[in-house]
């Protein structure tokens, strides 16, 4: 049976599917994608990349074939971790920002190698059980005949055009007539049809080492880029081993650094030094714990995180459970504070889950970073570059300091879940620094406070800004607000798409139950 209570007190009332045979992601449409492969026998690895191909056609305001990616795949007795993140060009130096305050955020200076390609390929040679190019049939339908532009997307669309008008490819791509669709209308991308049946029919050769990579590069140096044929023909997404941290009966999996999981672990392990569930779910006393936490979870993850062979401190003494003790003794249950890095003892985005009836789980994500990413659209093509050099800092020694052939800091992670040692939740959440804090608030309302995903996904969330600031979502009491900041919280409102999207499947005794958050155009869908 399942762990957790079935009431939904919060206003979404968004209910769960459950079945056998799960998906759950940002977009209709590619959730019935991925539910495309499933009815064709496929397995859960397929109808998660028919999906992702599918984000980057339905939902280009957070994603493309020019993204990042990363996954985590429980193949019924084993849980794999894959890292698709791409480097930075070789010639990439700290002289080539010199004289910058923070790395670029837009144009070719902030385009590291797309890796998400390489994630597709790789994961269907693993364990896909389609064709490859059959993962590909509903995207390149709908880029070549067109779709109707949700509502969230079309919003986020309307708000991104402005920022990336400055661009004449990006216009060109994806304002046509001059402007962004609205909510219904209709879009097609005849030119990523093109690039979807090319890197379907090469199994992504062609991205990385053939024409696509051809008209990358040429675009790149007419335009003052760095990337290389070499750089994109460098590029191999990496299989690594989940890091993890127990909390409770249950455990959080997420991918090792370069990207931001680690932190989610670190808040965990020092709130396991707490007793959560005494304090009541969504009250004052809880929320500082929560929050005090995530701020020296983040102040160390901002310090040590970075491409794996440049950090200068080891994910194990960072989760040594006498740190962590440590950490979570500097919490002040009466006044909020801005804490520095500890030095323990040496020795952006779209995000789907999905399963299958024969115990098949996946968390996958893909993000460009900053909504449509760089502004860089390779003519042509179709093909809209992310933009995760900004993810670089550029202080001189730091682990994470700029430099090439290296991967950036990196916001994406997809989660995984145990309880007793038994796989039970592939999930992530959509949406930069929040992702981090997200998984960690979802894994409290499930282990300590009991909340079925659903629900937990449905409850007003809150994000750490920086200093004492936090930003809340509309929902939470109004004394509640008032006693934090009678604790010295700096309270700010956002709306609710400062607070991402969760995409949670949970296993049944008999199948599954897969939740999709009410923040976004999505659903979860199954049979």
């Amino acid at each position: 049976m399942s762990h957790f209570n079935w009431t939904f007190p919060y206003p979404s009332q968004r209910m769960p599917v459950l079945a056998q045979n799960v998906v759950a992601t940002s977009q209709p449409l590619a959730a019935q994608a991925g539910l495309r492969m499933l009815l064709r026998g496929g397995n859960a690895v397929d109808a998660a990349l028919a999906t992702a191909i599918t984000l980057t056609v339905v939902e280009p305001t957070s994603n493309g074939i020019g993204s990042d990616a990363f996954a985590l795949v429980w193949d019924g007795d084993y849980l794999h971790g894959l890292n698709a993140s791409g480097h930075s060009p070789a010639a990439w130096s700290p002289e080539v920002f010199a004289g910058l305050a923070t790395m670029p955020l837009t144009g070719w200076n902030a385009v590291t190698v797309p890796g998400a390609v390489s994630a597709w390929s790789a994961l269907s040679q693993r364990f896909g059980q389609l064709p490859f190019p059959d993962l590909f049939e509903p995207a390149i339908e709908y880029a070549r005949n067109g779709f109707l532009v949700s509502p969230i997307t079309a919003t986020s669309w309307q708000q991104q055009a402005k920022v990336f008008q400055q661009f004449p490819e990006f216009v060109a791509a994806f304002m046509p007539g001059g402007r962004a669709p609205q909510v219904g209308e209709k879009f097609a991308f005849p030119d990523q049809a093109k690039t979807l049946e090319l890197i379907a029919t090469t199994g992504g050769e062609a991205f990385y080492r053939g024409e696509l990579a051809t008209k990358i590069v040429a675009h790149a140096q007419a335009n003052g880029g760095l990337m290389t044929r070499e750089d994109l023909a460098a590029h191999e997404p990496a299989w690594v081993e989940p890091i993890a941290q127990s909390y409770r009966d249950y455990a959080l999996y997420e991918i090792p650094p370069n990207g931001q999981g680690l932190a989610a672990l670190l808040m965990l392990g020092i709130l396991q030094q707490w007793p959560m569930a005494d304090y009541p779910v969504d009250s004052a006393a809880s929320l500082h714990l929560q929050i005090e936490a995530m701020k020296l979870a983040l102040a160390d993850a901002h310090r040590y995180i970075a491409d794996t062979r440049n950090m200068d401190m080891t994910v194990s003494h960072l989760l040594d459970p006498d740190y962590l003790a440590q950490r979570a003794a500097l919490i002040d249950m009466k006044q909020a504070q801005q804490p520095s890095f500890g030095v323990p003892q040496r020795g952006g985005t779209v995000l789907l889950s999905a399963a299958d009836a024969r115990g098949m789980m996946v968390s996958f994500i893909q993000s460009n970073y900053h909504g449509f990413g760089s502004g860089i659209v390779v003519p042509g093509t179709g093909i809209s570059l992310q933009n995760r050099g900004y993810g670089f800092n550029l202080i001189a020694g730091h682990p994470n300091q700029v430099a090439g052939r290296k991967r950036p800091f990196h916001t994406i992670i997809p989660a995984f879940a145990t309880h007793n040692g038994k796989p039970a939740m592939s999930f992530g959440m959509m949406g930069g620094a929040m992702q981090t804090q997200g998984h960690a608030q979802m894994m409290i309302r499930l282990a300590d406070y009991h909340q079925n995903p659903q629900t937990a996904s449905d409850a007003p969330r809150w994000q750490v800004m920086g200093g004492l600031e936090v930003a809340v979502e509309a929902g939470f009491k109004p004394e509640v607000l008032r006693d934090l900041m009678a604790r010295g919280h700096h309270i700010t409102q956002h709306e609710a798409a400062a607070f991402g999207g969760a995409q949670l499947i949970y296993k049944l005794e008999d199948g599954y139950m897969a939740a999709s958050d009410h923040r976004k155009d999505g659903q979860a869908v199954g049979f």
